[in-house]
């Protein structure tokens, strides 16, 4: 006999340091069906197994592996299995406010699903890994981007002007402060405020001249600080507090992103080479 897997977990995220929370869902359900509700954020969906249908709008929404739904705030809707083997999705609650930062106006969406394989799967590894590591940072270099190209993508607002006069050294500015504070680094909003920025022309900025986002470079800025103290014998675990990573896993993750190998892995190969 077939277990019945139910199974919901909420994490949530900080918008960069003492930024606003965005809650993420990871639910994986065979019989549960949701009665109508609304929510008073957006709804962004991915599904990622099975088949959800979902009443919305006077009609029924069918969802499979890989597709986007956004559901507006206040819009009533259900949600359950379209089969006996269930279904599984990634789901994010953002403020309307988070999809107007590349726009000129409020988003709205005519169709409910959305077919974008490639911003699907963004979103989806987006949410699997702040899940996992909720970053204040990294969420806030990854989620308002993702979630603007959304808008501008499939809604009817118009995009901004992707100009950013004198990008360069914005990014500049931006790359020196974090790492100035690589501890406790401060939130994109409070650094494009200081520019007189948006948060989407500062995070524009940075990834056109550095060619990748801002938490990506001080995961990397700290990683190379953290081959330095390793060399002088600090244990991971110490290292990972020292250059301003949540936790030893954290270290861990990035010091193999970059270099290949774990921090351990490391620090035994260069012990005693000095």
């Amino acid at each position: 006999m077939r277990t019945v897997r139910e199974e919901a977990l909420w994490t949530r995220a900080t918008l960069g340091r003492e930024g606003p929370p965005l809650d993420l869902l990871t639910a994986r359900f065979d019989r549960h069906r949701y009665a109508p509700h609304a929510h008073e954020e957006f709804t962004v969906g991915v599904c990622v197994g099975g088949a959800e249908v979902i009443d919305y709008r006077g009609g029924r929404i069918r969802t499979g592996p890989g597709s986007i739904v956004v559901l507006a705030p206040g819009e009533v809707h259900t949600g359950g299995p379209a089969a006996c083997d269930g279904y599984a999705y990634r789901a994010l609650y953002p403020d309307a406010t988070l999809l107007t930062e590349g726009t000129l106006s409020a988003p709205h969406f005519r169709e409910p699903l959305l077919d974008d394989p490639e911003l699907a799967a963004a979103l989806r590894t987006a949410h699997t890994e702040l899940s996992a590591c909720p970053d204040p940072l990294e969420a806030e270099s990854r989620l308002p981007w993702l979630l603007t190209a959304l808008a501008r993508r499939h809604s009817t607002a118009r995009p901004v002007s992707d100009r950013v006069p004198g990008a360069g050294a914005v990014a500049l500015a931006v790359r020196d402060r974090l790492a100035d504070e690589l501890l406790a680094p401060p939130s994109l909003a409070d650094l494009a405020a200081d520019l007189g920025l948006s948060r989407y022309q500062l995070l524009r900025a940075f990834r056109t001249t550095m060619g990748m986002p801002p938490y990506a470079w001080l995961a990397q800025h700290r990683v190379n600080r953290a081959r330095g103290l390793l060399e002088a014998g600090h244990r991971p675990a110490e290292v990972a507090g020292l250059v301003g990573f949540a936790d030893q896993a954290h270290l861990t993750r990035w010091f193999r992103r970059v270099l290949g190998v774990t921090p351990a892995a490391y620090r035994a190969s260069v012990a005693g080479t000095a």
